[in-house]
């Protein structure tokens, strides 16, 4: 193990056991209720350059202050200090780190002072490895579908295991693929399973119905953040944040009819709120772009690694059959940016995050009696690009005429884990170069699938594990994330898949060109 892994795990057994570490001292002695609280811990993400953010949330109006230092006894932080956060963001507050020293353990505290009083809360400590200017290995791992199907918080077997399966992967960061929340999904005090064993849940009050409200929405991210996995997780692993659909509702699009259970009929409104949420609580950096609400962006990890966070929710038009012209999905903009950024790119590996796949089929009820209502790319048609499939044959296209190599897909949403190869010689479109998508989920949810397949850009299934009836609990085991490694060296790329317990259930290694 690494000084650095070392270091890091020496700091996270003093914040386990809630020491506190030298060289910080409130600023004021006060009793506990009298002092700020950090409410759902801390989170790093958008790692970049010499900068990174971190997050975390108080329990009252308090300007959070983050200390960093490149070792764990802080003998020398840098302090850096919020706007004031209160009841319009949810109390939740965000500072960037700057001045990072490339390529190092950062050691980070944070802490509360109270608005009006200066009353300091106990502090709560992180970590993140800061981005490396030279070529060296590199992990880190995604996936996607926190608590759907209602399936929540299970005290009877340690909660959500698979964030701790994941950290103990020692990643360099997260890509959390989408469904960060099932607002959509109360969460019951109990399920009965398909062995007939009782799944048990947490519950809260903002889990016990659908989100309408801001405050539902915002109770949806505060229920995840009560797991201990999560937040050891999120004080450890930086993290990229995007997101689909589940953050509003199941399969939204603005053509969305919502059912019986939204007082509320007006989709628009109810993406507004979850936007707002999802801002709030991610750990990423804002955007100016989009009115402050851009979530697509590229985050460069040195000369092995650009990661290109799509979003691909936010720009289409309503699902429909998916057929004919070109219709948005990316949208224009996005997919130019994409484009642009793809061909500038110096980097080995260019990751495209993508929150959906574009292979698979997945289905979202129908548009008249036999005419099926597509989810995402794929339209159930083997031949000629349409629909929606045009954005991505003008993006695969305009890839082949630039030359740009070395790009994969990694992506969720369907709740199980595959390894896709798509190549122009299976492929009714074949103006592209062959290249792989690969697919893990769900973090802790039902298990689904496998979907069907669409010809039109030639995949071919290599591996797949999908549960065997849909809607499984993850009692049974079908729980993915997926974990890529870079050789600094040779330049390898090796994806992983894992399950629950982080057992590799596949691996492909993949060669630059």
């Amino acid at each position: 193990m690494s000084e650095f892994d070392l270091g890091r795990r020496r700091v996270m057994q003093a914040v386990g056991a809630g020491l506190l570490l030298p060289g910080l001292a409130p600023a004021v002695i006060a009793s506990v209720k009298d002092r700020p609280q950090l409410t759902d811990g801390v989170q790093s993400g958008d790692v970049l350059g010499d900068r990174a953010m971190v997050w975390s949330r108080s329990d009252r109006p308090a300007r959070m202050v983050v200390e960093w230092d490149t070792r764990s006894v802080f003998g020398n932080p840098r302090r850096f200090v919020s706007p004031l956060a209160d009841a319009r963001s949810d109390f939740t507050a965000r500072v960037e780190l700057s001045g990072l020293p490339a390529d190092q353990a950062i050691f980070y505290r944070v802490y509360f002072e109270d608005a009006q009083s200066g009353v300091t809360s106990e502090p709560w400590f992180g970590h993140l490895r800061s981005v490396p200017q030279t070529r060296r290995d590199i992990r880190f791992v995604w996936s996607g579908d926190t608590v759907g199907q209602g399936f929540g918080i299970n005290p009877d077997i340690g909660g959500m295991r698979i964030y701790e399966a994941m950290r103990l992967r020692l990643p360099d960061f997260f890509i959390h693929s989408g469904d960060t929340i099932y607002a959509d999904g109360p969460i019951p005090a109990q399920l009965t399973t398909e062995s007939g064993r009782v799944w048990r849940n947490i519950t809260s009050e903002a889990k016990s119905k659908v989100a309408e409200t801001l405050d539902d929405y915002r109770g949806n991210y505060r229920y995840n953040l009560m797991d201990e996995n999560v937040r050891r997780f999120n004080a450890e692993v930086p993290q990229i944040w995007q997101w689909d659909d589940h953050e509003v509702v199941n399969n939204w699009s603005p053509g969305k009819q919502l059912d019986e259970r939204y007082k509320s009929k007006d989709i628009h409104s109810l993406v507004g709120r979850a936007r707002q949420a999802w801002l709030e609580y991610a750990p990423m950096r804002w955007q100016s772009a989009d009115g402050g609400g851009r979530i697509y962006r590229k985050l460069g990890y040195g000369p092995m690694l650009d990661v290109f966070v799509l979003d691909m929710r936010s720009y289409r038009e309503a699902n429909d059959d998916n057929l004919g012209a070109a219709k948005p999905f990316l949208g224009r903009e996005q997919l130019d940016w994409l484009k642009r950024e793809l061909k500038a790119s110096s980097a080995q590996w260019k990751v495209i995050a993508a929150d959906m796949p574009i292979g698979l089929g997945v289905p979202d009820g129908e548009v008249s009696p036999g005419v099926a209502r597509w989810e995402a790319v794929a339209n159930g048609d083997p031949g000629a690009a349409q629909g929606r499939e045009l954005e991505i044959a003008e993006l695969l296209g305009f890839l082949r005429a630039e030359q740009v190599r070395n790009f994969v897909f990694l992506t969720a949403d369907v709740h199980y884990c595959a390894a896709h190869h798509y190549h122009p010689d299976r492929a009714a479109f074949q103006d592209f170069e062959p290249f792989w998508e690969f697919v893990a989920g769900p973090l802790n949810a039902g298990s689904f699938g496998p979907n069907p397949l669409d010809k039109t850009f030639g995949p071919q299934v290599v591996f797949e594990k999908a549960p065997p009836a849909q809607n499984m609990s993850p009692f049974a085991g079908f729980q993915f994330f997926g974990e890529v490694n870079i050789e600094g060296q040779t330049g390898e790329m090796s994806v992983v898949l894992r399950d629950l317990d982080g057992v590799a259930v596949f691996e492909q290694k993949l060669q630059p060109v």
